[in-house]
């Protein structure tokens, strides 16, 4: 790629992630010293990335513990396999009892399920059905008004294992309108929603997750965007009506509230 090519988004990531080979730099950072928007997006990416390699520094000094090493994992794997193959040895044993007595094969299916999203897309999938499904009502938009926030935030904590806090959004213009108990991925989940001057809204989502993903992973449906991550077993999920750069700066506030609760504990 010549320096006189346009810029294109995977090189202003690579930029904030530190990738980006040397030969396009320069031109990366002429096109952001042109472009008023695009540097003040990617300053703030970088500044964020920043904060999260800051706050997560203490886990390189940790010792790896025995489910990452690598032979374990590879045994895992060889027992997982193994099950596989044996289930598929016992379908084809099926069949071939049923062909020769007469049976008919296709009323003996066997299927082999293997999830290949990432956790955080799980969180935010889920996320985006709850936000569409309840963000249309008008008459039950939530099934604890704000009004009862007190009474919402002990019941949700309560139900979800966690303490549960409604993010300050006033700075962004958005107040609290309430939330509710919502299933999630076989456990509790909670849905706090906002709105605006306008009646725009925006949802909170919260439930159990696995995994440690606290860079935020950003998703768009239709007019929804989302940005979703993953902290101290919970997966958390910001969903509005907005552009990448009106949400990324709502989604930090939140999960730097949801930060310092933890930290207090």
């Amino acid at each position: 790629m010549t320096n006189d090519a346009p810029i294109v988004e995977d090189e202003l990531q690579a930029y904030v992630d530190g990738r980006l080979p040397t030969a396009r730099r320069a031109a990366v950072e002429a096109h952001l010293a042109q472009n008023r928007d695009a540097r003040e997006r990617i300053a703030l990416e970088v500044r964020h990335r920043a904060s999260l390699r800051g706050q997560l520094e203490h886990k390189f000094a940790e010792p790896v513990p025995p489910r990452l090493w690598i032979a374990n994992i590879r045994a895992a794997r060889r027992t997982t396999m193994l099950r596989r193959l044996t289930a598929l040895a016992a379908g084809a044993l099926i069949f071939a009892i049923g062909a020769s007595s007469g049976w008919l094969a296709a009323n003996h299916e066997i299927f082999v399920s293997v999830s290949a999203l990432p956790p955080t897309s799980g969180v935010a999938q889920n996320a985006n059905a709850a936000y569409r499904t309840f963000v249309v009502e008008v008459a039950h938009p939530v099934e604890v008004a704000s009004a009862q926030e007190g009474h919402l935030l002990q019941w949700l904590s309560r139900r979800l294992g966690k303490p549960l806090v409604a993010p300050d959004l006033t700075p962004f213009g958005y107040k609290l309108m309430g939330g509710r108990l919502l299933p999630g991925n076989g456990s509790a989940a909670a849905q706090l929603m906002y709105d605006d001057a306008r009646g725009k809204r925006l949802t909170l989502y919260v439930r159990a997750a696995e995994g440690s993903e606290t860079a935020f992973r950003y998703q768009r449906d239709g007019d929804a965007a989302t940005f979703a991550w993953i902290d101290r077993g919970f997966g958390f999920a910001v969903t509005a009506p907005a552009t990448r750069e009106e949400l990324l700066p709502i989604a930090e506030a939140v999960y730097r509230g949801f930060g310092s609760v933890s930290s207090s504990k």
